[in-house]
């Protein structure tokens, strides 16, 4: 008997990532940020969700992609993590997609660098592959990614 999971899922740039379902806090639009003075690089700042601070991530920042466009706004992905939420930014949120454990894979040998430390493995779907977030990684904000710029 197959398996199958739900992933909420979004996107990075030209990349199509997905998230477990049991996860995710809420998807929300663009929220007003407070910047974080000596935050990490990647600690795009602290958004009030109705009354509880919450530290936003850029995900580009995480996985040193390009930066966002001018005027382009991203979208948060509160997730939930062992130390309370924190919202991962996005570029747009996708669906909800139940998939079939029998398309899981390893990462291929061609995602390199930060990227492949935080991908746990990808589902081939029909017209492209689905990038499994490790959210556990991805908001840890210690080594080398604590660098703030100076």
């Amino acid at each position: 008997m197959s398996m199958t999971r739900q992933f909420s899922t979004f996107y990075l740039d030209d990349l199509f990532f997905g998230i477990e379902v049991e996860k995710v806090q809420e998807v929300i639009r663009y929220q007003e940020m407070t910047r974080v003075p000596l935050a990490s690089r990647v600690v795009e700042g602290l958004i009030n969700l109705r009354g509880q601070i919450v530290t936003a991530v850029d995900l580009r920042q995480r996985l040193r992609l390009r930066d966002r466009e001018a005027g382009e706004l991203p979208m948060n992905v509160v997730v939930r993590t062992d130390d309370g939420a924190l919202s991962l930014l996005v570029d747009e949120i996708g669906d909800v997609l139940e998939i079939d454990d029998k398309t899981f894979e390893q990462p291929p040998e061609t995602i390199s660098g930060v990227a492949r430390d935080l991908i746990r493995g990808v589902y081939k779907l029909r017209d492209q592959l689905l990038l499994v977030l490790d959210t556990e990684r991805a908001v840890q904000l210690d080594g080398n990614e604590s660098d703030n710029g100076n």
